[in-house]
């Protein structure tokens, strides 16, 4: 290769391939960079992102080129898009979808677009984040197989020139102008039999469930942001309805401070996030999935509920460290401490979302026992405390416990009766537990007992019905926000030090300004909502994928990629703002 195509870039130039049940990040000099086999969960096996050896590059051969690229509408296959001296080549890019839970296959077309293509391939598949070596062989019909550590592979399309070069295959592809060329990439943790996929026919499979159960956004304020965000959700969402928080590890949020952290699992508030999200725009598919995990996990673990698990439903892993580089700056781990948190909020977003699927009538009997599982579980543990939203030490949290509120109040409203009454009493009773111990002098909530800041998640207990929109408590605490918490339009989660710039501390929290938005459409601030929103949706890159946190200063994405609960909330508040009267024709569309 004659440019490093190895070197990892800036977060907001990758983009994500995914098929439900694994993804990879691609970098614009056609690297993938990042991704993990079979499994969101397992080791990777490309990881250069992270200064591993494993890495798989389709690159023009003429180091001379501008690169570029671009989502096919409303999917997750990406076009890398090279303009290079006398010819512009694209590669379409994909994970064959939706995807095998033990078997991924990647596909990848080389297209001479305009003049001959010339590219050259390198393929390096490395276990264990690039600690185990390929072990290849070729055979009489030209396919490529081999082992790394306990996964198999098997590559077709090289050439009968491609050769081994320092335990790497490369090879050098020439396209004819209109022409075509595919290379396929499977890889399992069993030795596989039978033919390769079939390139064409893999193809027309993805196409096909990509253009599957597409929602009506017509509706939403910004309804290809919508569309290409519910795409994203759907590649992060595997067969077991688990969604991921995000496709990556150890990508710093701030390096200096030790936030990176493993997001390859699945997060109940998260879940719900989605789960909301997916109501709000009518796309069943994704609620179901929502709710069947949720549920799952309810009813295995009750009063117990983790606030993440594998998408299998297993326990999250301890966290360990990985002897590798890391993505500049900050250390490789793998595994999440939260594995040993109680997050009482969870229960409270878990009723919302099935209440949520109730009115929607997409709950079944085992909902129906979740619902009555989570109403105990709140009442057995509302005084405990717990690590809270943001997972830091285990106080009384202010929005632990009226998201709980919310949730039986949303809960109570579908059940009615002597029942329904029983659990707005409750509600009533933690609202009045955090009136008693958290309302700041001035008349809006404070974080906990002995923590007076302001806390942006305290904008959600309005948006969600703990109390109403209007209520006094709530209209404070979003006027506090917007004076404390808020930046040049974007929003912080809590001030870190009172001697220190918010920034200088950590990232503007995206989640936040969508729910600032939501926040300030319930009170009926539309030109503020519609700035909230307009600013947060921007913090992205040219792939159109959000981090959890965005750095005002630098203008750079920080944190796992892609944030699924960021691409929801844009989804909700998009909605939530077209159906005030604020249709597309309001915005200026980015995507069509």
């Amino acid at each position: 290769m004659n440019r490093p195509t190895h070197l990892p870039v800036p977060l907001r130039q990758y983009a994500l391939l995914a098929d439900g049940e694994r993804g990879a990040l691609i970098g614009p000099h056609g690297n993938i960079a990042f991704l993990c086999a079979p499994r969101w969960h397992d080791d990777a096996i490309f990881s250069s992102l992270l200064g591993g050896s494993g890495r798989y590059v389709v690159s023009p051969q003429d180091p001379r080129y501008v690169w570029g690229g671009h989502y096919e509408a409303d999917t997750l296959i990406w076009r890398s898009r090279w303009v290079a001296t006398g010819a512009i080549i694209e590669c379409r890019e994909t994970l064959a979808f939706p995807g095998d839970p033990d078997t991924l296959v990647l596909l990848r077309r080389i297209e001479a677009t305009h003049g001959d293509a010339h590219v050259e391939v390198e393929l390096d598949c490395r276990a264990e984040f690039g600690a185990r070596a390929m072990i290849v062989s070729r055979s009489t019909d030209g396919t490529w197989s081999g082992h790394t550590g306990d996964l198999h592979f098997r590559w077709s399309g090289a050439p009968t020139w491609a050769h081994l070069d320092n335990d790497t295959l490369r090879v050098t592809i020439d396209v004819p102008a209109g022409g075509h060329h595919d290379l396929v990439l499977e890889i399992s943790r069993q030795r596989p039999t039978g033919p390769l996929p079939d390139a064409g026919r893999a193809w027309e499979r993805t196409e096909r469930a990509w253009a599957a159960a597409r929602p009506d956004v017509s509706a939403s304020a910004a309804p290809g942001d919508s569309r290409h965000s519910h795409a994203v959700l759907r590649g992060l969402t595997g067969s077991t309805g688990a969604m991921v928080a995000a496709a990556t590890t150890a990508l710093s949020e701030r390096a200096d401070k030790g936030r990176n952290y493993d997001y390859r699992y699945a997060w109940i508030r998260d879940q719900c996030y989605a789960g909301q999200a997916a109501a709000a725009i009518g796309s069943h598919d994704l609620l179901d999935a929502a709710v069947r995990f949720v549920s799952e996990r309810v009813l295995d673990d009750g009063a117990m509920l983790r606030p993440a698990y594998t998408v299998t439903g297993d326990p999250v892993p301890d966290e360990r460290s990985v002897a590798l580089p890391g993505y500049p700056g900050a250390p490789v781990r793998v595994g999440n401490h939260a594995n040993t948190q109680f997050q009482l909020d969870s229960l409270g977003e878990s009723l919302l979302l099935l209440a949520t699927a109730d009115q929607g009538g997409r709950l079944d009997a085992a909902g129906q026992r979740a619902i009555e599982v989570l109403v105990d579980a709140v009442e057995k543990r509302r005084h405990d405390p717990d690590a809270g939203i943001w997972e830091l030490e285990d106080r009384h949290w202010a929005h632990s416990r009226l998201m709980c509120a919310a949730g039986l109040r949303a809960a109570a409203d579908r059940r009615g009766g002597r029942v329904g009454v029983e659990w707005e009493q409750r509600a009533d009773r933690l609202v009045a537990s955090v009136d008693a111990d958290c309302l700041h002098p001035t008349g809006r909530w404070q974080r906990s007992p002995h923590d007076p800041g302001v806390d942006a998640a305290l904008l959600l207990p309005g948006i969600r019905g703990a109390v109403s929109a209007q209520d006094p408590r709530n209209l404070a605490t979003i006027d506090a926000v917007i004076t404390d918490l808020t930046d040049d339009g974007y929003v912080y989660r809590f001030r870190q030090h009172d001697d220190t710039a918010m920034h200088d501390a950590e990232g503007a929290f995206v989640l936040s300004g969508f729910h600032l938005a939501l926040a300030s459409l319930g009170r009926g601030d539309v030109l503020g909502a519609t700035r909230w929103f307009e600013r947060n949706r921007g913090s992205l890159g040219p792939p159109g994928l959000f981090t959890e946190e965005y750095d005002v200063v630098q203008r750079q994405l920080r944190g796992n990629v892609p944030q699924a609960f960021v691409h929801a909330l844009l989804i909700e508040t998009a909605q939530r703002l077209g159906e005030a009267g604020l249709g597309s024709q309001g915005f200026t569309a980015r995507r069509r």
